[in-house]
């Protein structure tokens, strides 16, 4: 009998491609005119995957995330922002607004389930795992493969998915 074909789902980025992003929007924060004397900042820490924001007001918090979303969209695509979790803002010194975002990074354990429940759901003929931060979907036949790919491409699970190693 043949060997069975199989694929990941994964939710991994660029980190490259988020760090050229931060670079860009924080450029575009000390030139744009309404914010370059607004005293608020944005900053990316590698190691943490985090990006803290702090401005004197919600509404310029608003405009630095979105200008931040933009960037991320024009380098990760349009799933780019969706790797950005932000968190509630916090009172800072002087009277600004810190907020701090978390990038996504893999799948965690719930979406995980609920892709595979999902799957399960539709009565493909195929067999699911979790492995870690990922999913492996496998199957005799590649058309069956192809029909999950199409059916989770067609869902929104909060994260962006990506299929990788499909043999």
């Amino acid at each position: 009998m043949a060997k069975d074909s199989s694929f990941d789902v994964v939710s991994e980025c660029d980190l490259q491609e988020v760090d050229n992003a931060y670079r860009q929007a924080a450029k575009a924060l000390t030139q744009r005119y309404d914010l370059k004397d607004s005293g608020s900042t944005i900053d990316y820490d590698k190691a943490n995957k985090t990006f803290t924001i702090i401005a004197p007001s919600e509404f310029i918090k608003n405009q630095v995330i979105d200008i931040l979303n933009t960037h991320l969209i024009r380098r990760l695509g349009e799933e780019g922002m969706k790797f950005v979790k932000w968190g509630k803002n916090i009172d800072a010194s002087g009277g600004n607004i810190r907020c701090v975002g978390t990038i996504a990074f893999g799948l965690d354990q719930d979406t995980a389930k609920r892709i595979n429940k999902a799957i399960k759901d539709q009565k493909f003929k195929v067999k699911t795992q979790i492995e870690g931060d990922k999913l492996r979907v496998s199957a005799p036949k590649r058309d069956e493969l192809q029909a999950v790919i199409a059916f989770l491409r067609e869902q929104d699970y909060g994260v962006p998915l990506q299929y990788t190693n499909y043999r």
